[in-house]
């Protein structure tokens, strides 16, 4: 059931009205400490889409949202989980958001 949730969710995270994009963020924000390691079945579809266009947002709220997410997941889930999606994530993308996620992973 919680694969049938996110995937629903997973679209909200980078929905082209940024409003909803940025509440989703910041109910992703909010979810995280509640659900910690029990998000690591679907942390490998999730993290692209908190981090794909929100960490290059030139909208200020979804770029805070997106940071605050991932820092979050840093905080709450154990690394070993982030790991591999954080380096995938870091190979692929490019500007602010590789930044990002370099500076994360070190």
């Amino acid at each position: 059931i919680l694969f049938q949730i996110f995937d629903a969710f997973k679209s909200r995270l980078h929905d082209s009205n940024s409003k909803v994009n940025q509440i989703a963020l910041e109910t992703m924000h909010k979810m995280i400490p509640l659900l910690k390691d029990n998000l690591s079945p679907v942390i490998n579809m999730l993290i692209p889409a908190m981090v794909d266009n929100n960490l290059n947002s030139k909208n200020p709220g979804i770029y805070a949202a997106a940071t605050n997410v991932i820092q979050a997941l840093c905080q709450h889930l154990d690394n070993y989980l982030l790991l591999q999606p954080f380096c995938t994530k870091a190979q692929f993308l490019n500007g602010k958001a590789k930044q990002d996620m370099t500076e994360k992973l070190a």
